[in-house]
């Protein structure tokens, strides 16, 4: 294997991407960045401060992103020096990821960011649109899938641990939503690259799927 090489994993919301990226990148020793945080952090900053989510001519929307750091230190997300994992992994913060990541100077400045971690090192990421834009040069793509019940039923006991009160309906709900937006955006909208690896984790164990995506890198090495 190459001294530096990069992982994509993209796949709707719910998918599993973050879970099995993280046990990757540790078998395998590399960092994994978490870029659906990143957009998850920059919606949350943008609400909690009322920037509007469009792009404006005041230059209110590009103030806030030059003026803003994420870094990712020990399995946490970072947002301008405060540690957000919590604050940012509500459904109503997934929305707003969604709509902020169809906003150009958004996705240019972390696309930015993403890419110069792609060269410094050997990295795994996982987002919509990571095979297709932000590493198109990936060395190895995956596509990480599950159908939508199943999605929502993971979601639906995450939240339940959390003491949340959404039913499973309206997670389903929320979770087509979210695929309905990322699937037909106009800018990299989510689908599978052509040279990506298709893995449904439907009805599948996270040690299985890790496994699984660990014979697809290793056997294309």
């Amino acid at each position: 294997m190459k001294d530096i090489f990069r992982i994509a994993i993209d796949g709707p919301s719910g998918a599993g991407k973050s879970t099995i990226a993280k046990a990757v990148a540790k078998a395998l020793s590399i960092d994994y960045i978490d870029t659906g945080a990143m957009y998850r952090a920059i919606g949350y900053k943008m609400d909690r401060d009322g920037i509007p989510f469009e792009e404006d001519e005041s230059g209110v929307l590009k103030q806030m992103l030059d003026s803003t750091d994420i870094d990712f230190s020990d399995g946490n997300i970072i947002l301008d020096g405060e540690i957000v994992n919590d604050v940012i992994r509500t459904p109503e913060v997934s929305m707003l990821a969604s709509k902020c990541s169809a906003l150009p100077s958004v996705r240019a400045k972390l696309v930015e960011i993403q890419r110069g971690m792609g060269m410094r090192k050997s990295v795994i990421m996982d987002g919509r649109d990571i095979g297709t834009n932000v590493l198109k040069d990936a060395e190895f793509k995956i596509y990480l899938t599950a159908s939508a019940e199943e999605r929502a039923n993971r979601r639906f006991k995450e939240l339940q641990e959390k003491g949340e009160t959404q039913t499973y309906e309206e997670v389903l709900e929320d979770i087509k939503q979210r695929d309905y937006n990322d699937m037909t955006r106009e800018l990299n909208p989510l689908c599978k690259a052509d040279d990506a690896i298709e893995v449904d984790t439907t009805g599948h164990g996270i040690d299985e799927v890790v496994d699984t995506v660990l014979d697809i890198i290793r056997g294309l090495e």
